[in-house]
């Protein structure tokens, strides 16, 4: 038995979370069927994703720090890309064992059309919900997430 007991928002709280992780879990089984025509999966086009939005080729510890994720795991789908012709690895100026992650003009092309195939989805998840509640939710996953993190952190 707990000594501390959990109050009002800490229960509301591990609602959230309990949700959380289904829809986590729905997402990515929605995001394999969504791109698995492509030869993607879900953390293939996560990481795709994250090397387009950066400004700049980064290696795989720095999309793995921005995607939160393990950069062991970051490495195996790299370099599962990498065998498809998604990216490419090129020199590090600044580090000579931490190759940068290029994407190839077949990776900009398959995650282009990942995105041609999600737009039209992600509207129609949306019909119904309102701007201000979407935007307020992601602020409170944002808030939340840096709770987690900082927590985590403190272990």
């Amino acid at each position: 038995m707990t000594d501390t007991p959990r109050h009002q928002a800490g229960e509301a709280v591990t609602n959230l979370l309990f949700h959380l992780f289904r829809a986590n879990n729905q997402v990515l089984t929605w995001g394999d069927r969504l791109v698995a025509g492509l030869g993607l999966t879900s953390a293939r086009w996560q990481i795709l994703g994250a090397i387009v939005a950066a400004e700049h080729a980064q290696p795989v510890s720095w999309l793995a720090r921005d995607l939160g994720a393990n950069r062991q795991n970051v490495q195996r789908i790299v370099n599962d890309l990498a065998k498809d012709g998604f990216v490419v690895f090129a020199p590090n100026p600044h580090h000579r064992r931490a190759q940068l992650v290029v994407l190839t003009d077949l990776g900009r092309e398959i995650f282009d059309a990942a995105n041609d195939i999600y737009n039209p989805r992600v509207n129609a998840l949306s019909e119904g919900l309102s701007l201000k509640d979407i935007e307020t939710a992601s602020d409170v996953l944002k808030v939340l997430r840096q709770k987690v993190e900082d927590d985590a952190n403190a272990l």
